[in-house]
């Protein structure tokens, strides 16, 4: 068994290409155990420019693990995973295990399903800013926000420094 930290980032169709390859790479690159995870293993899963990434790993396999981290792109994909309650489960999971939970972009609309945005600040891109404020978040239009283990972007211009966020956390 490895004994690196390990991250999960959700994939489903429609994510958005950059917002998922570039915490990937970033994190890959930085030595951590990182696995895409999405309903079911070993598929292909196409971008909203028609990127392609494969899942290693099933929703219903990852859910019963412990993640240290767990990273959701925007895109439609959020919308398409928030519908799995395995999904909402590791968000939820990885949350309660105080893990870093990161969404950029739409990917907050699957943290409203896992109900962990009562009480914090976040933010995101505008157009699920009255869902997070009607799920009980403090909504703030700002670059990231980082409200203890969650970590919270708005776009692709913003993905220097949620990734940094993620990295600098994944090291406290």
């Amino acid at each position: 068994m490895s004994d690196k930290k390990r991250v999960a980032v959700l994939v489903e169709r429609e994510y958005e290409d950059m917002e998922l390859w570039y915490p990937y790479l970033r994190l890959v690159e930085a030595g951590y155990d990182v696995a895409i995870v999405g309903p079911v293993a070993n598929k292909e899963y196409p971008s909203k420019h028609g990127y392609m990434i494969k899942s290693c790993t099933d929703m219903v396999e990852a859910k019963g693990q412990d993640w240290d981290a767990v990273v959701v792109p925007g895109g439609w994909a959020p919308d398409r995973l928030r519908v799995y309650p395995e999904m909402v489960a590791i968000v939820r999971k990885t949350h309660e295990r105080n893990g870093v939970v990161a969404a950029i972009c739409h990917g907050p609309s699957l943290l409203v399903s896992a109900d962990i945005v009562r009480g914090k600040k976040v933010t995101s891109y505008v157009a699920i800013k009255d869902d997070l404020i009607h799920a009980g978040a403090s909504w703030s239009d700002e670059e990231v926000l980082i409200d203890w283990n969650l970590i919270t972007s708005r776009t692709p211009q913003d993905l220097v420094p949620f990734v940094k966020a993620i990295l600098v956390a994944l090291e406290s």
